[in-house]
């Protein structure tokens, strides 16, 4: 099973409405669940275990504080369009400790540019820019951030 097999599981998952869902195929398994407490990562790289640990509460909960939050903080109207992270996982800005960003704030994107990494069941996979061409905005994610699939990650203007 590849990558893009187990998003569309996340896809059909969060529009059918159940709350689990099991597909063993060979050796590979996979359980896909919805609706519960945000679990702190198992797994992460060295650097990513120095960062703060996230506090759990329900999902419900962390969405309804996010808007109001964003809202109070942001002191003038940011124009452009949200990248959306395409699965659930661990966000992090850079490949490693000591590594630079993949990107910052101003900075020119083109299709195909690594954005940031999302780690999921153990797997880190490069996101990469879809769009013609861009520059970045704001980063709306904190390094290290558990994310939820189709989350606001970045804003991009369209160049």
């Amino acid at each position: 099973m590849d990558l893009k097999q187990i998003q569309e599981l996340v896809k059909l998952v969060n529009k059918s409405g159940i709350s689990e869902l099991q597909v063993k195929e060979g050796d590979f398994e996979v359980t896909i669940k919805t609706g519960g407490v945000i679990q702190p990562v198992q797994y992460a790289p060295a650097y990513a275990q120095q960062a703060p640990q996230v506090a759990q509460q329900p999902a419900t909960e962390a969405r309804s504080e996010a808007p109001a939050q964003s809202a109070s903080t942001a002191p003038k109207a940011e124009s452009g369009t949200a990248f959306k992270s395409p699965m659930i996982g661990t966000f992090y800005r850079k490949s490693g400790p000591d590594k630079d960003p993949f990107v910052k704030v101003g900075d020119t994107l083109k299709k195909g540019d690594v954005l940031c990494i999302i780690e999921a069941m153990k797997l880190f996979n490069e996101i990469e820019y879809d769009g013609d061409g861009g520059k970045v905005v704001k980063i709306l994610v904190d390094d290290a951030s558990p994310v939820e699939y189709d989350q606001p990650l970045f804003l991009i203007e369209k160049a």
